[in-house]
């Protein structure tokens, strides 16, 4: 499980290679930034401060490799107490747990070597006890056993086994299915107070493991339709369910019969975890990385909610502390920055790309990965009208700062230009922009909207009057242009964000402050870098900011520029930085 609730009221769980905790009650989340990449598993020790964490293997900027580890903290102070197992995990792990009895303190893990390597480590000390390997296929779960310390129990695709840990060796029993169908995985365990083991698997079914042994003593056959994903013993002795494809919430009670169910909303998706919250409440997690909160009595609703795929998209509000974000899972999102929170959320046709706010805030356009932009009303999110232009992807759009043009930039290497009315509402094609050679990446307005300036595939830097849709090539016309945004990765006030070497795909986009300040740039390394605008000097300083596991694609800042938000790629995650 990769969700759990804390003494202090916070749930803690991970997004990219950050650990976060969220006070759900003061919607404060503070994170432990101590990873370099991936975290994939995470275990809260009996103490219920100490926490462990496991990432994947990274490499750096340079093409150094970054060796997979585990992470001991502080959950109180964000303090690293303990690192373990660098030079010793291969790929990942995948896998860790702290021992319940005696003090909690030995640690297991698995790593994603081809053995799946079990590993016994006395934490404080960082030294390994014991090592053995689990199996050739996938391990989803290694945990002790409550009570006694010297059992511990791994599952994963088409095994479960039982360990004892003695005079610092490893045995396994193999759990065996006899008579019941052996599933394809098993895909999670909880104990029980009288010692029983429970699992879930793929085939809906559990199965529960009487103490001690490693023969099954009773199943629950078709528990769920699809997987059982989510297993978790509460207080009160009960035990509840969770479903991946018929999204149900179940609680059984102590001799496994039903007594009460709850299906959780298609829109939040298949559950994935549940972890036991205060009195009734139970968290749920789910694989559309969102996060409930509820009971089996009252139903869940939405608690933390993010996206699921791949995000480019970002913009902010001209005036409000809010923010929109969008991406290829056809999600946009109206934030606020208070509560981190989405406003609204609307399903759209196709995969986004890219986003911008007419100047007074009313109107929001989206550009989509087809061609096709819609401009949606930012209070009802009703949409106001739907445009084609070519059939690439709309990689910006971009109304000027007196709200009179609508700029799309495509990947079919034109801009399309339109005039503006009724605060946005209302929008006439007024001709395209044809001169670049590639796709267009970045655009940015003149401050008095006189002209607009493109970046393109290739690198090309050219201007543009928007009222005749005619390149501007003389650099007098446009040499002391004050700019209203700076969202162009090349050009003179930006040259120095560019290192030695750098590919010029390397940065995805920067963005300057309002009061034309600071420069920040999102990389493909997964690093936000903040530099002194103008940045013109080569190879310019800068202070270097990590929290994202792949290439983060977007940045911007607030309105006032209390807060800067960054986008990311493969880890979908939408982090938000104060600016101090």
């Amino acid at each position: 499980a990769n969700l759990y609730l804390l003494p202090t009221g916070e749930i803690v769980y991970f997004v990219a290679s950050v650990a976060v905790l969220y006070s759900v009650e003061e919607q404060r989340q503070r994170h432990y930034l101590g990873h370099n990449d991936d975290i994939k598993c995470l275990a809260v020790h009996p103490d219920m401060v100490t926490i462990a964490t496991g990432q994947v293997a990274g490499t750096t900027k340079e093409g150094k490799p970054l060796p997979p580890h585990v992470r001991i903290w502080d959950s109180v102070s964000l303090s690293t107490l303990h690192v373990l197992g660098l030079g010793v995990f291969d790929r990942a792990v995948c896998c860790v747990g702290f021992s319940k009895s005696n003090g909690g303190n030995l640690l297991c893990a698995v790593d994603e070597s081809n053995d799946h390597m079990l590993s016994v480590w006395d934490w404080a000390k960082e030294s390994k006890v014991v090592d053995g390997k689990c199996s050739n296929e996938a391990v989803l779960v290694a945990t002790f056993h409550p009570t006694d310390p010297t059992l511990l129990i791994t599952c994963g695709k088409s095994h479960i086994y039982f360990w004892s840990l003695e005079g610092g060796s490893l045995s396994k029993r193999q759990g065996l299915f006899e008579k019941h169908e052996k599933p394809k995985y098993v895909l999670c365990v909880t104990f029980l107070e009288g010692g029983d083991v429970v699992t879930g698997d793929s085939g809906g079914n559990l199965y529960v493991w009487g103490k001690g042994g490693n023969h099954i003593t009773q199943a629950v056959l078709g528990a769920h339709d699809g997987g059982v994903f989510g297993l978790c013993a509460l207080r009160d002795g009960t035990l509840v369910s969770g479903g991946g494809r018929d999204r149900r919430v179940v609680l059984w009670g102590s001799d496994y019969n039903k007594l009460q169910e709850v299906e959780v909303p298609e829109d939040f998706g298949p559950v994935r975890t549940v972890a036991e919250g205060r009195g009734d409440t139970l968290y749920v997690g789910t694989t559309r990385n969102s996060i409930l909160q509820g009971s089996v009595h009252t139903g869940f609703s939405l608690l933390v909610q993010g996206h699921v795929e791949e995000l480019w998209g970002l913009a902010t509000h001209p005036s409000r502390a809010q923010f929109v974000t969008c991406g290829q899972d056809k999600l946009v999102h109206l934030w606020s920055v208070e509560s981190h929170q989405p406003l609204w959320s609307r399903v759209i046709e196709d995969p986004a790309r890219s986003a911008g706010f007419h100047p007074s805030g009313s109107v929001l356009a989206v550009g989509t990965v087809t061609g096709r932009w819609l401009l949606l009303d930012t209070e009802t999110h009703d949409l106001v009208a739907i445009h084609t232009d070519g059939n690439e992807q709309i990689s910006v759009v971009s109304f000027s700062p007196d709200g009179a043009y609508l700029t799309v930039g495509s990947h079919d290497n034109l801009v399309y230009v339109y005039t503006v009315d009724q605060g946005g509402r209302k929008v006439s094609r007024l001709g395209k922009c044809s001169g670049h050679s590639s796709f267009i990446t970045h655009l940015d307005w003149a401050q008095d909207s006189s002209c607009f300036v493109t970046n393109s595939g290739d690198y090309e830097i050219l201007y543009w009057d928007p009222a005749t849709c005619k390149q501007i090539t003389s650099a007098d016309a446009v040499r002391n242009v004050e700019w209203a945004t700076a969202t162009c990765v090349l050009g003179f006030g930006v040259f120095g964000i560019w290192s030695e070497g750098a590919d010029g795909t390397d940065i995805n986009a920067v963005a300057r402050s309002h009061d034309g300040k600071l420069l920040a740039s999102a990389d493909d390394f997964g690093k936000v870098h903040l530099f002194s605008y103008p940045c013109c000097q080569p190879r310019a300083l800068s202070h270097k900011y990590g929290g994202h596991s792949s290439h983060v694609t977007n940045v911007a800042f607030l309105w006032d520029d209390s807060v800067a938000l960054t986008t990311g790629g493969k880890d979908t995650s939408v982090l938000q930085w104060r600016v101090v």
